[in-house]
């Protein structure tokens, strides 16, 4: 992680503000300054304030990782990079989207500073917003695929609520990441790395070529391309997956569904074959369900698991041994900025950013429900099932179709990003002004594995698709013949905003000049999304359209001014006050104050303090989403189990439910303060701590499926029934309800530039320990803690760091880092609705890996590196979540890949 040191000046330096100009944080020690007292000390401007400062004064934590640290960790997107802030927790990843059908916002990999949102982290590009993922959802945030990685200079990150600063969004916290600002030469970077076991190899180039010195030729043009692939890693090629052992420990979670097909009987079908004698494995039909095949299932991912989910009589499909854990993926970004001095002060500058990601999601294969006469089933065919006491000639079926293969979606992100602005001095004031036009459009392709339903059934009644084994020839044409390639899903968003911010002194005080900023932003936010008509139509097996299914195009702006005032009022002490209005069309309006102040009673200490209010905009999709049909997880219906005694194996199932947005939503309120210290005890030691709290009010959410059946005496009437008083659907509304709380320690202790006879050594921890974490899902309620316990939909660990060790002699360089999240009680809730038992409680063990790589500097050109990520080999520890279609384990914050190697080669003409 970025170093972030303590500097004290005597100087009062006058400064200028320069768009998007932000430098990177000193690396000397402020006791090395003393050496240069009087050489003045750059002010710079830092993500959560507008006003240029030096570093250390600031009152707000920020963590910063510069370019040398991304290329040591080897990472090469910033979703990789984002794994390493201890602070975030529960992101968007592409281990978390491998799944099927009609998933929302599948391929979108975010930030979430401290676990309470992916929608409450703001993530900035050189200090600008950028245009949200399109594509629907309950997360609203950039997809981290539109961020250039390989043009980085480095990234900031904010850990403290700056709405009174950049509005909505900021409640958690804000990652700014800040590319190169000007380039000459040309640079070329090559990189390629490999898996211990096989798949997800990867590989990049890299070429950055610019022209120009501003301050020589008053310009200064520069471009950078990147492209990188990444192989794809299926559930075989990984021996953890089987020392899981995830028959054993989670049949119930795996699918009735199989190859050669289970046949569903009615009860008096059942009842029927026992009353003539027929046997299946040599014993009568105890189950609805049986398999002709059994015990013969067509292993490995076709099982006969008495205790699984198809029962004694039937099979059970392992789909964790029928899929990928990381998709095949395809990026590629180009970022070119260009800057023209004007003269008299003044620059006009422009950026364009284009970025494309296209990812095969491969989940298990296509599973079909349909009907067949049993005199087709030869096994069958002889035993007069007409004659049952239902007379029902058809049997259900319920097949995996293997020869269709595996599931595949495309999910393809394209980023654009153009802002054109200007900026300079005029009289005493400093200002910048811009337009900025951003926009992301998500395709969603169904491209393989997704056959026509109603085409699929045909075929199975009339005897071309066989649903016990292989289909002939003609079959397996037929088959091919109604595969689906369509985008099913097309979203797009468009963001158009004006900022301008304008910065100047106003007088001298006794700890230096009083600052004054003032700025403003207008936008206007559009999203348009378009399901295919072959969708809607309903005739795509496994991606069925929901009842309402329909096309959305919304669009609102946004307009707000903001100030702030930088206070150095004494020789030790700085206050920074700020405040933002805003006005959401058609939401309403939010004020967010903040003030923070910092103290340095000795050269080597400061404390520091903020405190503001924030508040989150409902999004779009909040407000206008059409309604999504879903199911819960396996739940029991208390009405029903009172009738049945209890047993889970009758009263617990999915429940289908219906999920509504709500155009009436308010903006959720959040306070938020920290407080904390910055020592500098030595040159060579720098430490800082800080405690931070957040509480967000008005929360937008659902009331959890689970809460609404354990409280049916008041949440009854969102319950509906059928004439039999079963579940038909519940109904989960968005509304502003409940709070929520977090609070926490963030750690830094930081040792650098320790000259030693081996060579010159340094170390690096940033660590956040989590004190609260827990949200209340109505009014009333009582608060539901996620710290260190898997709710709902993930985990918020209690202590989560990253550990960097480093070395320098001459050429040569080498770094060792440790991340590590500590363990928690796991979900412990899934019902086995065969037996009614309640799986097995599991404590999930912590999770730490281990890096190294080492450099060569060959030349002044050239610079060889060489690393092992996962030196260890790692696996993800045991997990009996039941969340994510990934089981076995916890792929929100685990790496299946394994040990991996890389090497790159970087080379700059200059």
């Amino acid at each position: 992680m970025g170093k972030s040191h303590y500097h004290k000046t005597q100087n009062k330096i006058r400064f200028r503000l320069a768009a998007g100009a932000v430098m990177a944080l000193a690396v000397h020690g402020a006791w090395a300054q003393e050496t240069l007292a009087t050489a003045p000390v750059p002010r710079v401007e830092i993500t959560g304030s507008a006003i240029k400062q030096i570093e250390s004064e600031t009152p707000l934590p920020v963590q910063v990782i510069t370019r040398a640290e991304i290329d040591k960790a080897g990472v090469t997107t910033a979703a990789e990079l984002m794994t390493r802030i201890a602070a975030n927790v529960g992101g968007l990843t592409d281990g978390v989207s491998i799944n099927v059908g009609g998933v929302d916002q599948r391929g979108m990999n975010s930030a979430n500073l401290r676990g309470i949102g992916t929608s409450s982290t703001l993530v900035l590009l050189n200090g600008r917003r950028m245009a949200n993922f399109a594509s629907p959802g309950d997360d609203t945030g950039v997809d981290l695929n539109n961020i250039p990685a390989a043009a980085l200079a480095r990234v900031e990150v904010l850990l403290d609520g700056a709405s009174a600063l950049y509005g909505t969004d900021a409640i958690g916290g804000v990652i700014n990441f800040i590319t190169r600002k000007d380039f000459q030469g040309v640079e070329l970077n090559a990189y390629g790395g490999g898996t211990d076991e096989g798949g997800a190899a990867k590989r990049q180039a890299t070429i950055t070529g610019g022209i120009g010195n501003l301050q020589k030729d008053g310009y200064n043009v520069f471009a950078t391309f990147d492209a990188q692939s990444t192989q794809a890693l299926r559930s075989s090629q990984r021996e953890f997956i089987g020392d899981l052992r995830i028959p054993e420990r989670l049949g119930h979670l795996l699918s009735s569904y199989t190859s050669p097909a289970n046949i569903r009987l009615s009860g008096d079908q059942r009842d029927y074959l026992n009353s003539i004698g027929f046997t299946l494995n040599g014993s009568p039909l105890t189950n609805q369900t049986i398999n002709l095949s059994v015990p013969n299932c067509n292993p490995p991912a076709n099982l006969y698991l008495p205790a699984g989910t198809g029962g004694i009589d039937a099979c059970t499909y392992d789909y964790m041994r029928d899929t990928e854990l990381f998709p095949k993926s395809n990026k590629q970004s180009f970022l070119s900025r260009g800057v023209l001095d004007l003269g008299g002060g003044h620059q006009l500058y422009g950026e364009v950013v284009l970025s494309r990601a296209r990812t095969s999601y491969v989940g298990s294969s296509t599973r079909v429900t349909g009907d067949i006469d049993y005199s087709l089933v030869p096994q069958l065919a002889g035993t007069g099932l007409e004659n049952s006491e239902d007379g029902d000639r058809m049997l259900q079926l319920r097949m995996r179709l293997l020869e269709a293969g595996n599931r595949t979606s495309e999910l393809t992100s394209v980023g654009q990003r153009y802002v054109v602005g200007i900026n300079g001095t005029l009289g005493a004031w400093d200002y910048d002004v811009a337009y900025n036009h951003s926009v992301n459009t998500v395709k969603d392709k169904d491209t393989h594995g997704y056959v026509l339903y109603n085409e699929l059934i045909e075929g199975v009644t009339a005897g071309l698709i066989n649903p016990f084994g292989p289909s002939s020839a003609e079959g397996r044409a037929y088959l091919e013949s109604i595969q689906v390639n369509d985008v099913v899903r097309y979203a797009k968003g468009v963001m158009d905003s004006v900022d301008f911010k304008a910065t100047r002194t106003l007088m001298p005080l006794p700890g230096g000049d009083l600052a004054v900023a003032v700025g403003g932003e207008w936008r206007r936010e559009k999203t348009d999304f378009t399901p295919s008509e072959l969708l809607l139509s309903d005739n795509i097996n496994d991606d069925f359209a929901p009842e309402g299914g329909r096309a959305t195009h919304d669009s609102r702006k946004v307009a707000a001014v903001f100030g702030e005032l930088q206070a150095p009022f004494a020789k030790e002490w700085q206050a920074q006050l700020s405040a933002r209005y805003d006005h959401y069309e058609a939401v309403g309006r939010a004020f967010s104050p903040k003030a923070g102040l910092s103290y340095t009673p000795v050269k080597w200490a400061m404390l520091r303090a903020s405190a503001g209010r924030g508040f989150r905009a409902p999004s779009m999709n909040d407000l206008h989403r059409p309604t999504v049909y879903s199911a819960t997880a396996t739940l029991p219906d208390p009405v029903l189990c009172a009738e049945l005694d209890f047993n889970y194996a009758d009263c617990a199932n999915n429940w289908d439910t219906r999920r509504y947005s709500n155009a009436n939503l308010k903006p959720e309120r959040s306070r938020q303060y920290s407080i904390g210290a910055v020592l500098e005890p030595s040159r060579n030691i720098t430490t800082s701590i800080d405690y931070w709290k957040i509480k967000r009010t008005n929360l937008i959410s659902e009331i959890g499926d689970d809460v609404i059946l354990a409280n049916l005496e008041k949440y009854g009437d969102l319950v509906f029934r059928d004439e039999d008083n079963e579940i038909e659907y519940i109904e989960l509304h968005k509304e502003n309800r409940g709070a929520q709380i977090a609070s926490g320690i963030d750690l830094v202790f930081d040792v650098h530039g320790v000259d030693t006879p081996v060579g010159r050594l340094g170390g690096r921890l940033t660590g956040t320990y989590v004190l609260d974490s827990k949200i209340q899902t109505a009014p009333d309620d009582p608060f539901i803690s996620n710290l260190g316990r898997f709710v709902t939909d993930g985990v918020v660990q209690r202590w989560r760091h990253t550990i960097t060790f480093d070395w320098e002699r001459g050429p040569f360089s080498a770094s060792l880092s440790n991340t590590f999240s500590s363990s928690y009680e796991d979900q412990n809730s899934a019902i086995n609705i065969d037996d009614g038992s309640v799986v097995e409680p599991n404590h999930v063990t912590s999770y730490t890996l281990w890096d190294m790589s080492a450099a060569w500097q060959a030349s002044r050109a050239l610079k060889i590196r060489a690393g092992v990520q996962n030196m260890f080999d790692r696996s993800p520890p045991y997990s009996n979540q039941a969340y994510h279609f990934l089981s076995g384990y916890d792929p929100t914050y685990t790496d299946p890949r394994g040990r991996r190697f890389y090497a790159s080669v970087n080379y700059a003409f200059k």
